[in-house]
């Protein structure tokens, strides 16, 4: 099934404050129905207000770790795509407070394909993967064991051993 066919007509909350950048997800998503907010007030508006297959958040500028706490609530499926707060701690936050994936603003032309996993995931996080296709840019970005030097991410992936030997 393509790309085309899984996202046609997906309802997708944009929400970034460059306007370029939103304007961009919407040509990338061209097939999806796309909403975009420019701030915080606009965006908590459709979220209240509206029904999403997924929400993309950035997180400077449009306080978007209260819209991911608004959003998860909804029971909306949320990206963060950041470029400004792409750390360590925005990354671990984004996973406490539900987001289902983290994406860097500029791996833009792979977002149409992870949006596809997430609807072929049926919403549900996609750390596992993330991790896996997206580790060696993480580990640029944030050393080279970063997971092996950190308590949260070190107890993630513990968990996630303990439950995939659980379904083996």
């Amino acid at each position: 099934m393509s790309t085309e066919r899984l996202l046609k007509d997906k309802h997708i909350l944009a929400v970034d404050d460059e306007p370029d950048f939103l304007e961009s997800i919407a040509a990338e998503l061209d097939m999806c129905i796309v909403d975009k907010a420019m701030d915080h007030d606009t965006a908590l508006q459709y979220l209240q207000n509206y029904i999403y297959d997924i929400v993309i958040l950035d997180i400077m500028g449009v306080r978007g770790f209260d819209l991911l706490k608004e959003s998860v609530s909804k029971g909306f499926p949320t990206v963060v795509l950041t470029a400004h707060s792409l750390s360590l701690e925005s990354l671990k936050k984004s996973m406490k407070l539900g987001a289902v994936s983290y994406f860097p603003k500029e791996n833009l032309p792979d977002l149409r394909s992870h949006l596809e996993e997430i609807v072929l995931g049926g919403g549900r996080p996609l750390w596992k993967k993330l991790f896996d296709r997206m580790g060696s840019y993480f580990s640029r970005r944030f050393g080279p064991d970063w997971r092996e030097k950190d308590e949260f991410f070190k107890e993630f992936e513990e968990q996630r051993k303990q439950s995939a030997g659980d379904h083996a």
